[in-house]
């Protein structure tokens, strides 16, 4: 565990190894929740990240939608899962 100090004006600065782990750099947005006695940072994944990762799962005139849908939705949580 690493400990941070709150400054003056109520700013912390995130350790470098969690920025590292959680992939923020410079700039990034991220969330932050008030969960009980805790404050939880989650780090935000600008919607460009996603782009391209349903092509290989496009075809040219699918035959079943449902299984078209069921295909994209496990490549969603799949990506989500990764991070």
């Amino acid at each position: 565990m690493t400990t941070a100090r709150i400054s003056n004006k109520g700013q912390i600065t995130l350790p470098a190894v969690a920025r590292r782990k959680l992939g923020i750099e410079p700039l990034s947005s991220v969330e932050i929740e008030v969960r009980n006695a805790e404050i939880v940072i989650r780090a935000i994944r600008p919607v460009s990240e996603a782009k391209g990762i349903f092509r290989r799962y496009a075809m040219d005139e699918p035959e079943d939608w449902e299984k078209v849908r069921t295909c994209v939705e496990q490549a969603v949580a799949g990506e989500i899962e990764r991070g």
